[in-house]
């Protein structure tokens, strides 16, 4: 059985998706951008973008009943490959070993013109 994951505010809402998806032992994260609870992406650069797509993640992670070391797969999609040691930086922040299986694609666009950066993943709940 499938079960929704909601946060608070949500900014998925008004357009029919979910933060997350429960099923079984797994946590599946909808993909999330550097924007801020006003759902506008943050100033700063690359690095404040992906520092609050983390956070993001984070939040809709524990929102699920799981957490950031129990991450077994994330893509990450960068509008700009030139960012890739900024990704490494940024999982070596956010996540430590064994560090998740990944994929890091460099994309034409995002949702909003200004969002550089978007996480999806996949993580374990409970002890599984």
């Amino acid at each position: 059985m499938l079960e929704r994951v909601i946060t608070h505010p949500d900014p998925y809402e008004p357009y029919l998706l979910s933060q997350g998806i429960k099923f079984g032992n797994l946590l599946f994260i909808s993909g999330q951008a550097g924007a801020g609870e006003d759902g506008r992406i943050v100033a700063g650069g690359f690095r404040a973008q992906g520092e609050q797509a983390f956070a993001n993640l984070r939040r809709a992670l524990e929102a699920g009943g799981s957490s950031l070391d129990k991450v077994i797969k994330v893509t990450i999609f960068v509008t700009d490959m030139n960012h890739f040691q900024d990704v490494v930086a940024l999982r070596r922040q956010f996540f430590s070993p064994p560090y998740p299986a990944d994929t890091i694609a460099e994309i034409k666009a995002l949702y909003d013109p200004a969002a550089l950066i978007e996480i999806e993943a996949i993580a374990a709940l409970g002890d599984a």
